[in-house]
């Protein structure tokens, strides 16, 4: 087992990170920029080296300066959490070439599947479905690719996700000028211009499965995460299981992702994300090479610490379990996301200081934050302030006990998205199970329209 590990990442997960080292008995290293000096990460690990100045591109995607505090601290491993380095194949190359295992998969796995277009080929190849587009990058032929395809289409980036790259075109007459968006979009948040084309599926859920796979080629899938509730293709809301699901459904988008794992010699723990439509077809979407933000709701689920597991299986640690075990589903998991945006003006960013925190507690309730009175939230980064968790035996519960557990959160000083979150449980489609990807942007867009103005209780308490 590992001696000390760096975790190349901040805030909140660098936190979820260190509280399971120090329960594994592992020493912790924290980086950090200058933003981050008073971040509660720094605070927590037993070490922490400033890495560079506020903007992300010179601190934490600052590879030399994350190897040499490795190294300076003798550290043995490094965790990339999630964002950042987390998926970058280069990375993890660095770190192994500097003797330091990466807790993640292996540099190889992560180009496989980090490649959109590269990660389908393999969906095919181990018999996973996948929606309906071209089997390669887009070229000068695009528009005749499109209309095999079938209008509507959207185009996506061969490289990254969350929403960049991303446009969807119902009329000829605009895929052109969307296609030069997308490519520029994916150009400048990935350093990789190519896109590709899928059919649009009209109004499907969103619905991942969370799988671990051992060195030794054991591969297990978890009961599914549900995360539909999206806006701009930014996650807000997760729970497993789905209710959309069914056992057999769930059974059989288990073994797509187990398949799709073994063919790619994928190791360590990732997510194969699908697409579910209105007739229980489902349809394979991309592979997240990392831990995911939302994996508590997989954990509550389960009773699985999966980032124990994850350490372990980079340790080359064999899986403690197989997929009976794996399989369990012992309660009904929410999450939500709570970030550091104000509903009422467009979720727009309110980075500042934090006056006063009360956070809920009781049963069935986590949550995950890097905040606290007197911390300023800095905005050179992801706005996510901290993710409230809650389990119960049934969803119906789960709801009731989230209800609570958001009167309860307070934060004071800056705007959050503690009121839309109220909200969302409110409404009849979403306690009901009735809804797709686009409900959150239209509930929104609602929330800003006078019925909902500022008069509104529900949407003015933090």
């Amino acid at each position: 087992m590992f001696k000390k590990v760096l975790i190349a990442n901040r805030g909140e997960i660098a936190l979820r990170v260190i509280r399971a080292c120090r329960e594994m008995g592992i020493k912790t290293v924290a980086v950090y920029s200058e933003a981050d000096r008073d971040s509660l990460h720094v605070r927590r690990a037993d070490e922490a080296v400033a890495i560079g100045p506020a903007p992300a591109t010179l601190s934490y995607l600052n590879v030399d300066a994350i190897l040499s505090a490795a190294k300076i601290t003798g550290a043995d491993a490094v965790h990339p959490g999630y964002g950042f380095l987390s998926e970058n194949a280069e990375f993890a190359s660095a770190c192994a070439e500097a003797g330091l295992s990466f807790i993640g998969p292996k540099p190889e796995a992560i180009r496989k599947l980090g490649h959109k277009s590269t990660a389908k080929a393999l969906a095919r190849e181990a018999g996973v479905p996948v929606v309906p587009g071209t089997k390669g990058l887009l070229g000068d032929d695009f528009m005749e690719a499109a209309h095999a395809v079938g209008f509507p289409v959207m185009i996506k980036a061969a490289s990254g996700g969350g929403g960049k790259g991303l446009r969807m075109v119902r009329s000829p007459e605009d895929l052109a000028s969307q296609i030069k968006l997308a490519q520029t979009e994916a150009q400048a948040a990935f350093k990789d211009g190519s896109v590709y084309l899928e059919k649009l599926i009209e109004s499907p859920r969103h619905v991942e499965i969370q799988i671990a796979c051992d060195l030794r080629g054991n591969v297990v899938a978890f009961p599914e995460r549900d995360c539909t509730l999206q806006r701009r293709h930014q996650k807000l809301l997760e729970e497993s299981p789905s209710p959309a699901m069914t056992p057999e459904a769930r059974r059989r988008m288990q073994e797509a992702a187990v398949n799709l794992a073994k063919i790619a010699g994928y190791t360590n723990v990732g997510t194969v994300e699908f697409l579910l439509d209105t007739d229980g077809s489902f349809y394979f979407i991309e592979v997240n090479t990392r831990l995911q933000v939302e994996h508590p709701v997989t954990e509550l689920v389960s009773g699985i610490d999966l980032v124990w597991t994850q350490i372990g299986l980079a340790a080359g640690e064999p899986l403690g379990f197989g997929q009976d075990r794996a399989s369990e589903i012992r309660s009904h998991a929410i999450e939500h996301r709570i970030n550091a945006e104000d509903p009422q003006r467009g979720f727009a960013p309110c980075p500042g200081l934090i006056e006063s925190a009360w956070l809920p507690a009781g049963p069935g309730v986590r949550v995950e934050t890097h905040i606290y009175p007197g911390y300023t939230v800095p905005s050179y980064y992801d706005s996510l302030i901290a993710k409230l968790v809650v389990s119960a035996p049934s969803r119906r519960e789960a709801i009731a006990r989230s209800r609570r557990a958001l009167g309860e959160f307070d934060i004071e000083g800056i705007g959050t998205t503690i009121p839309f979150h109220r909200m969302v449980l409110e409404q009849d489609p979403f306690q009901k199970a009735q809804f797709d990807t686009h409900y959150a942007e239209k509930l929104s867009h609602t929330s800003t329209e006078a019925k909902h103005g500022a008069s509104d209780p529900a949407l003015n308490g933090r």
